[in-house]
């Protein structure tokens, strides 16, 4: 029996499955992943050089501060704005114009002899950031089949866990070798790298899907998508309440110092590492039985630790196994986008990471006044019952094509 055919969206599923290659452009995924890990280090670096960069605007350590809060807050609108901005503009040329747009964020703050030049410098940051995440997913599932979409977008996010892992001890250790001006400088050097390995991989990516005012609306409204957006935004909002206020339940409830501190979270970056490149394996089994057990990990871990926790070498090999787990989070998510609305990639990018951006702010203010009433223990649960909550939404509503 001949199968039907006749919906836009089925229509919109045969042209693209027509547009993706035969083959797998391995080198255009490596410069996406490339060019990730140069955004999320520069993204980090204002984090791990506080002080000295205080110390060398001569201004205080909170307005300093403010450089990592514009960027996330400019990331936010520009990842709504972006399909529309860019409708029409083939995506090579957009991808690489948000790398220039780095470089010369890089150079503004490595020049600013003040505060309004360091947040000019950021704004342009935000700007990169937001645009080059939310085109991020749709451009990698065009340089691959269809069935080598999960691991491509695992290699992809390798970048953002090599950064995790790297920016903020390499951006301390080099800030007092050359100064915080300097890493900015060497930041720039990377995304000089990561333009130069665009140029030289990425094909020609004429625009696609509907970039017109109003398609987010018309896309949330979808079946499922909703629903969908409410899960995503739980995830992570259980997760940066979790990672937020992680060193304060490692210094008063784990009770180690500084060194112990380091070493965990050290422990943890590589785990996420080590999770981005195993949960392709899992996507390919089953992607709703990866969207569902990686809260519901979450959500056991946030509770024993609640529970049990105080000792370190049971803290720390539950905090890595964390790790681990959440490095599938964002590459499971991308890959529901990619089945859910492959017509409109684009749009569910911008849609991603705006829940993401709104749930590192929410999940950190949430997770602060669980702190001051509650202390860590209480953090941690508060973490596990919104990751629970995510669990039950993925059981109950959510479906993976």
């Amino acid at each position: 029996m001949p199968t039907d055919i006749s919906t836009p969206t089925d229509i919109a599923d045969l042209s693209l499955d027509a547009a993706r290659p035969d083959r797998p452009a391995w080198g255009a995924v490596l410069s996406m992943s490339l060019g990730v890990f140069a955004l999320v280090t520069a993204e980090f670096l204002p984090a791990s050089l506080l002080t000295p960069l205080a110390e060398g605007l001569q201004i205080s350590k909170g307005a300093a501060g403010q450089a990592v809060t514009a960027t996330a807050f400019v990331a936010l609108i520009t990842s709504l704005l972006i399909s529309t901005l860019a409708r029409g503009l083939d995506r090579r040329i957009v991808l690489m114009g948000l790398s220039m747009l780095l470089i010369v964020s890089n150079l503004i703050v490595a020049a600013a002899p003040g505060l309004a030049t360091l947040l000019l410098g950021r704004i342009l940051m935000g700007v990169a950031l937001g645009g080059f995440w939310s085109l991020s997913v749709a451009t990698v599932m065009r340089l691959v089949p269809e069935n080598a979409i999960p691991r491509a977008l695992a290699i992809m996010f390798m970048g953002v866990s090599a950064a995790t892992v790297l920016a903020v001890p390499v951006g301390s250790y080099l800030g007092a070798l050359v100064g915080w001006r300097g890493v900015f400088l060497a930041a720039t050097g990377l995304g000089v790298l990561a333009l130069l390995v665009q140029f030289l991989t990425l094909p020609a990516l004429p625009a696609q899907g509907n970039g017109r005012p109003g398609i987010l609306l018309e896309v949330l409204r979808r079946p499922g998508m909703g629903i969908g957006m409410i899960a995503v935004l739980l995830v992570f909002a259980g997760h940066f309440t979790f990672f937020t206020y992680i060193r304060p339940f490692l210094e008063n409830v784990t009770g180690v110092g500084v060194e112990g501190v380091t070493a965990i979270l050290f422990a943890f970056g590589l785990a996420n590492f080590a999770g981005t490149y195993l949960i392709a394996y899992v996507i390919e089994r089953s992607l709703w039985l990866a969207l569902l057990l990686m809260p519901l990990v979450m959500a056991a871990l946030a509770l024993l630790l609640t529970s049990f926790g105080g000792a370190a070498p049971l803290d720390a090999g539950m905090i890595a196994l964390w790790g681990l787990v959440f490095a599938g989070v964002p590459v499971a998510w991308s890959t529901w986008i990619t089945r859910t609305i492959p017509d409109q990639a684009e749009a569910g990018g911008s849609l991603i990471v705006a829940a993401i951006n709104f749930a590192i702010a929410s999940g950190a203010g949430l997770g602060g006044v669980a702190l001051e009433i509650f202390g860590p223990r209480g953090v941690f649960l508060i973490s596990g019952l919104i990751l629970a909550a995510a669990t039950a939404i993925i059981l109950t509503r959510i479906r993976a094509r």
